[in-house]
């Protein structure tokens, strides 16, 4: 005669089974979200450096309050 599990272990071992596999997609998801923000950032680093090369051009090297806009060169406030 075969072994066979109750309907108790049965529905235990499915459940547990489905919890598993459904955080595993789960986790997918989340790693393809990852992936996709990795590239958005690298866009978004790429656009920093052309603005920040295209200010570099215009004032030099200088110091931006990004809050204010104020330009210090040297530390020295270049507003009189």
């Amino acid at each position: 005669m075969k072994k066979k599990l109750s309907e108790s272990e049965l529905k235990a071992l499915r459940d547990a089974v489905e919890k598993t596999n459904s955080l595993q997609l789960k986790i997918g998801g989340i790693e393809v979200q990852k992936h996709e923000l990795l590239h958005e950032i690298e866009s978004a680093k790429k656009e920093f450096n052309s603005v920040q090369t295209m200010l570099q051009n215009i004032y030099g090297m200088v110091t931006i309050d990004i809050s204010t806009g104020e330009i210090q060169d040297d530390g020295i406030d270049t507003q009189d």
